[in-house]
């Protein structure tokens, strides 16, 4: 009866261990993917920050009065006499 009851002793001393490490392993296991999910968030702001530049960016590019200054220094356009101007009927 002793060597059974040291048997079952060894067998839960075991699975208390066992239990323990599985324990162990999940913290670590969550504690680098808690860095990773930060380091992915921090990722997605400067993403979200560069797009909203961008947004800006394009926007002011695309002005009316930008696209029509950039037309007349850049490719030498003028708006036409309205002597040139010829109205086209279908």
């Amino acid at each position: 009866m002793k060597i059974f009851g040291a048997i079952a002793l060894t067998g839960l001393l075991c699975l208390v261990l066992i239990t323990a490490l599985g324990v162990v392993w999940t913290r670590h296991e969550s504690r680098v993917l808690f860095v990773q999910l930060t380091s992915l968030q921090n990722q997605r702001d400067d993403l979200n920050v560069e797009y909203g530049r961008l947004e800006l960016e394009q926007a002011t590019w695309a002005e009316p009065r930008r696209i029509d200054e950039e037309a007349r220094t850049k490719l030498g356009m003028v708006a036409p006499a309205p002597a040139d101007i010829q109205l086209v009927r279908r």
